[in-house]
């Protein structure tokens, strides 16, 4: 039988989620296969059982596949889950267990009892006191000022990977203990980043993550499993009220905007902490398990793409929405201004895994009108083995450009073969981006990532070291391209010490003087350390954390970043949205590379060398760099400057600091026609007026 006392009516079928209306709450979600739905709803988060249980008739309450209710009275605040009946066949594919409490997939935020315990949906049984629960919230109970999207182009955007907690949770970060790893801690690091020369933070995800212990003293650090993409992770607030959690969020943002700086959101729509055929029932796999993820031919077993026990089935119809709605969330209701999609190749494939010549999913995404002027960034790989660097589908995609990291590694490593493919690199990587209309820009660089080693690690280490683990050694990649120059890890001789700073700068000149959209990681213009991990996704620790003492130590480091970053923002020749290998008009600028000898290149196996001249005449910009990562000192021929200029020396990596990157007004007069290049390093020249011959002429 079903009963309904007049606070009770059908509602409708949209908009999914709970929304809130001035007389009450409307209830709906997606539930096809399902034989019955129950709307649980609670007085306190730690209660053992729900304070009212309303089954939905499917007959009134139901419309289609979806099942809602409209509760009158109801406000924000009010804590909910369901209960989804329907048939138990994995072999079907339907996993429905009406025992398991289920968050709701449009929830935008979650509350976690006391007693919270994952494990507990894996077992058979009612999980109600374990299980975590949605909390309604009013979408338009926020005070956005005069906060508006940034709208900066990719041409004018340094972009800096962060992780949230790790940011501030070290004691050394001068944040109070309460705001340590929070989304209010990393606000007081605004003044940092702004003063380092950041424009947008991308934030490792922070959508609501399963955080639990995976063994003793190791958790899900990085948040890669997300149980809720529409709510922000309550374990980064100040607050354990999940009301407070959204709104902290939003003023985070607002800050950060405040600042100039955008906010790009790395988000995990590729798989679900409900894992495989082991795993918890927990939102997802209760609601509509055979539409929600990618299953095999055998339909009780998952498909994994993302080596992550499921794969998300994005071009399902429902699933697109889904995908859609949450983006448009993200951006009109908490205003960030981008997201990096991990495992985006995963949105390639259709329901059996194969990969599509033209994704439903990644089309829906660039041509919606709301996410119109966010960045859409494709992590181009999956753990499948598609990889798509410079095919990726669209044309408003920028994509993780893997061959950047990987060629500038080894070339700075002094491997043979890679003259050729660093002058691509440099070059916006023009051989991949190959498509009419394509901006160089949409190349987002990097040298490291959260995924890897450090900068330092990269320098300082030939092999990884990830014991502390607990996977002997087994995990995190084998193809590094990395060299500890000398002796495997820390070491106090002097020679090795300046030699891994020395290609530390290297990395750091590449990256920001070569065409596309530059990424720094955390920490890296500190030189922070993992030990030699290159895979830390369970260290929430000192492994991982940004140790805040480096700035002292490291003091110099920081002086050149920040110091190059600027020099690079200065430039317009950086700032451009075409190809410098591919001019159109007499005011692009022209490219002219060298080895030793001018005009005399050396594209060899063995060549370690190169060197390139930059002229933009529009803006006056002229530089050339002279490019060394052979064991030995080289002497580069300079080509003559402009009449009236002089070429002066900027950046030298070989040098000390301060003398390593010299402001214009100190930069150093090169009185010769040739320059020596010390072995494993950079110098930048640039032309300027001659001071002499302008007091003349004046």
């Amino acid at each position: 039988m079903y009963t309904y006392d007049s606070h009770i009516i059908p509602g409708k079928s949209f908009p999914l989620g709970a929304t809130v209306f001035p007389h009450g709450v409307n209830f709906s979600v997606y539930a096809k296969y399902a034989t019955s739905v129950e709307l649980l709803l609670f007085d306190d988060i730690d209660d053992t059982k729900p304070s009212r249980c309303i089954r939905l008739d499917p007959k009134r309450d139901r419309t289609f596949h979806y099942w809602h209710v409209f509760i009158q009275g109801l406000k924000e605040g009010q804590v909910y889950a369901y209960r989804v009946y329907g048939p138990s066949s994995p072999s079907e594919g339907h996993r429905f267990d009406g025992a398991k409490v289920l968050i709701d997939p449009y929830a935008h935020a979650v509350a976690f009892p006391e007693k919270y315990d994952p494990v507990a949906a894996c077992r058979p049984g009612d999980n109600c006191i374990h299980a975590a629960k949605a909390v309604v919230v009013d979408r338009r109970n926020y005070d956005w000022e005069d906060d508006i999207p940034i709208n900066r182009p990719y041409s004018e955007t340094v972009i800096y990977e962060l992780h949230v907690g790790g940011f501030t949770r070290h004691s050394s970060s001068g944040v109070k203990k309460a705001k340590r790893g929070t989304y209010s801690g990393l606000v007081e690091k605004i003044p940092y980043l702004k003063e380092l020369g950041i424009t947008a933070v991308e934030l490792m995800p922070v959508q609501q993550f399963d955080d639990h212990v995976i063994q003793d003293g190791l958790s899900n650090y990085w948040g890669y499993s997300p149980m809720a993409f529409f709510a922000p992770h309550a374990g980064y607030s100040t607050s354990d009220d999940p009301l407070d959690v959204v709104r902290e969020f939003k003023d985070m943002v607002k800050e950060f905007h405040k600042a100039g700086i955008e906010v790009i959101l790395d988000v995990v729509f590729n798989h679900t902490n409900e894992g495989d055929q082991n795993g918890p029932c927990m939102s997802l796999r209760g609601f509509a398990n055979r539409s929600y993820y990618t299953l095999e031919q055998d339909k009780q077993y998952y498909s994994n793409y993302s080596g992550c026990g499921n794969t998300i089935n994005a071009n399902h119809s429902v699933v697109r929405r889904m995908i859609l709605d949450c983006l448009r969330y993200w951006v009109a209701d908490m205003h960030v201004d981008g997201f990096r999609f991990d495992l985006a190749s995963i949105f390639s494939r259709d329901e059996y895994g194969r990969p599509l010549e033209s994704p439903p999913i990644l089309w829906d995404i660039e041509t919606d009108p709301i996410l119109a002027g966010a960045k859409i960034i494709a992590e181009p790989w999956d753990a499948g083995g598609l990889y798509q660097v410079g095919s990726f589908v669209g044309h408003r995609w920028a994509e993780w450009n893997g061959r950047f990291r990987d060629d500038i590694r080894s070339f700075v490593k002094g491997e043979p073969g890679y003259v050729r493919h660093l002058a691509s690199r440099l070059t916006g990587s023009a051989d991949l981006f190959s498509r009419p209309g394509w901006e160089p820009n949409r190349s987002i660089n990097f040298v490291t990532c959260h995924d890897g080693f450090t900068l330092y690690d990269q320098v300082s280490y030939n092999e990884k070291h990830n014991d502390a683990n607990g996977e002997n050694n087994r995990d995190g990649h084998n193809d590094n391209r990395s060299w500890n120059c000398g002796i495997e890890g820390p070491s106090d001789d002097p020679k090795i010490v300046k030699l891994r700073r020395q290609q530390m700068k290297n990395f750091f000149t590449l990256l920001m003087l070569s065409e596309g959209t530059p990424m720094l990681s955390m920490g890296d213009e500190v030189a922070r350390s993992q030990g030699g991990n290159n895979n830390a996704y369970c260290q929430d620790n000192d492994i991982s954390w940004m140790n805040w003492k480096m700035l002292d130590k490291e003091k110099d480091m920081y002086h050149f970043v920040s110091k190059l970053i600027a020099f690079y923002k200065s430039m317009q020749v950086f700032q451009l949205d075409n190809f410098w290998a591919k001019p159109v008009t007499s005011v692009h600028p022209h490219l002219c590379w060298h080895g030793q000898r001018l005009g005399s290149p050396d594209w060899g196996d063995n060549s370690h060398s190169l060197a390139f001249t930059l002229d933009y005449p529009e803006t006056g910009d002229h530089l050339h760099v002279m490019i060394n990562s052979y064991w030995k000192a080289l002497e580069f021929e300079v080509p003559p400057v402009h009449t009236g200029h002089k070429w002066y020396r900027v950046l030298d990596t070989s040098k000390e600091s301060p003398n390593d990157f010299l402001d214009l007004e100190h930069a150093e007069e090169l009185e010769n026609t040739c320059y020596p290049v010390e072995s494993r390093s950079i110098v930048v020249v640039r032309a300027m007026k001659d001071p002499d011959l302008e007091v003349e002429f004046t």
